[in-house]
C-alpha cells in the first residue's frame, strides 16, 4: 500500500509540475517550432527547411508515457512485457493512421490529426486485440490474461497520455477555446483568471481564427488537469484491485469531458452543432459499459506488485522499444506541413 501510494505521489508530482510549466510557457511564440532542417538549396543561397515542432516532441512524450504506465501496471499483475508491447503495437498500427484519416473525414483537411478519432478506434479494437493476445498467452505461456484488467490499464494510460499530450496542442495553438469575451458572465468569472493568450502568427489559433493575443478559455489546460487526475486516481484503484472501477472511471471522465469541452472550443470541428467527435465519445462510453458485462472482472482479484512493474522498465528490450517509439512518433507527428522556413547559413568570418 505504501509503495503504491508513493508511486502515485511521485508520478503525480512530476506530471503536475510539467503541466503548470507548460501552461505558463507554451503559449509563447518561441514554443511552436523546435528545429528547422535544411532540405533544398535555392538560387539565392538560402535553403527551404523542414520544420519540426514541439507538438511532435510532446505528442511522442505523451505516447511513451502512456506505454510506460501500461507496462508498469500490467507487469505489476504478471503480464509479460513482451505481450504488452505486442498489444501496444497492434493498437498503434490502427490508431496512428486513424488520427489523420478521421480528421480528414470530419474536418475535410488532409494536414491535421485527431486524438479523439484515434482513441475511438483504439477503444473499438482494444478488447479484441487483448482477447487474441490472451489466447496466445494461454496457449504458449500457459497463463491467461485478465481482459478487464488490461482494458483498465489501457484506459488509465490513455487518460494520462492524452492529459500530457494537451501540451502539444498548447505549443501548436490548436484545440483552442473560445474567446473569453464570447463566454457567459459565469464562465468569464470562473475561468477569467486562468485564460490563455497565444502569441505567434504561425500558431493555428492565429491563422485559423485571428485570435493571437486574445484571452481565450484555457480548454487545453482544463483537459490536461482533468485527464491527468483521472489517470492517477485510476492507478490507485487498479493497484488496489478495483480494475473495473478504474476502467469505468477513466473512460467516463475522459469521454464525458470530450463531449462537454467541445462546447467551449472555437477550433473547427465540422459543420454540425454536435460534432462527430462528440458522437464518438458518447458511443465510447456506451461501448465501454457493454465491455464490463462482456468481460467481467475475475474474482478474487489478485494484488499488484508495483516494484515488479517498475522493474519491467529497466529491461534492455523495453528501453530500446520506448526510444524507437518516441523517435518514430516525434518525427511522424512533428513534421509540420502547414508551416515553412527559409534558412540562411553563413560563416562568421570574425571567428575563423
Amino acid at each position: 500500500m505504501i509503495a503504491n501510494m508513493l508511486f502515485v505521489v511521485v508520478l503525480g508530482g512530476a506530471l503536475y509540475t510539467l503541466l503548470f510549466w507548460g501552461f505558463r510557457t507554451l503559449p509563447g511564440e518561441s514554443w511552436q517550432i523546435a528545429a528547422c532542417i535544411p532540405r533544398i538549396r535555392n538560387a539565392d543561397g538560402r535553403w527551404d527547411g523542414l520544420n519540426l515542432t514541439w507538438y511532435g516532441f510532446f505528442t511522442a512524450t505523451a505516447y511513451v508515457l502512456a506505454v510506460a504506465v501500461l507496462l508498469v501496471l500490467l507487469s505489476s499483475i504478471g503480464v509479460p512485457p513482451l505481450l504488452t508491447l505486442l498489444m501496444v503495437l497492434a493498437v498503434l498500427v490502427l490508431c496512428v493512421p486513424a488520427s489523420r484519416l478521421i480528421a480528414g473525414w470530419v474536418e475535410g483537411k488532409r494536414h491535421t490529426l485527431t486524438v479523439g478519432g484515434a482513441s475511438f478506434v483504439g477503444l473499438l479494437a482494444a478488447p479484441w486485440v487483448v482477447l487474441l493476445a490472451g489466447a496466445g498467452s494461454e496457449r504458449f505461456l500457459g497463463r491467461p490474461v485478465e481482459i478487464m484488467a488490461v482494458l483498465a490499464a489501457m484506459s488509465i494510460s490513455y487518460a494520462l497520455g492524452e492529459g500530457i499530450g494537451r501540451l502539444a496542442c498548447i505549443s501548436f495553438g490548436c484545440c483552442y477555446g473560445k474567446p473569453l469575451s464570447d463566454a457567459s458572465p459565469f464562465v468569464r468569472k470562473i475561468l477569467g483568471p486562468f485564460h490563455f493568450i497565444f502569441r505567434g502568427e504561425t500558431k493555428k489559433i492565429a491563422y485559423a481564427h485571428g485570435l493571437e493575443g486574445c484571452p481565450v478559455i484555457p480548454v487545453q489546460g482544463m483537459t490536461a488537469l482533468l485527464y491527468t487526475t483521472a489517470g492517477l486516481i485510476g492507478i490507485v484503484l487498479f493497484l488496489e484491485g478495483c480494475r473495473t472501477a478504474a476502467f469505468i472511471l477513466t473512460l467516463a471522465i475522459t469521454q464525458a469531458w470530450r463531449v462537454l469541452s467541445e462546447f467551449l472550443r472555437a477550433d473547427y470541428r465540422g459543420e454540425q452543432p454536435f460534432s462527430a467527435y462528440q458522437a464518438m465519445a458518447l458511443a465510447s462510453v456506451c461501448y465501454g459499459l457493454c465491455l464490463t458485462f462482456l468481460f467481467p472482472e475475475a474474482l478474487p482479484v489478485g494484488g499488484a506488485d508495483i516494484k515488479a512493474g517498475l522493474a519491467s522498465l529497466l529491461q534492455q528490450s523495453v528501453i530500446i522499444f520506448l526510444q524507437v517509439l518516441w523517435t518514430a512518433l516525434a518525427f511522424h507527428t512533428g513534421r509540420s506541413s502547414v508551416t515553412a522556413s527559409r534558412i540562411s547559413i553563413h560563416v562568421l568570418k570574425e571567428k575563423t
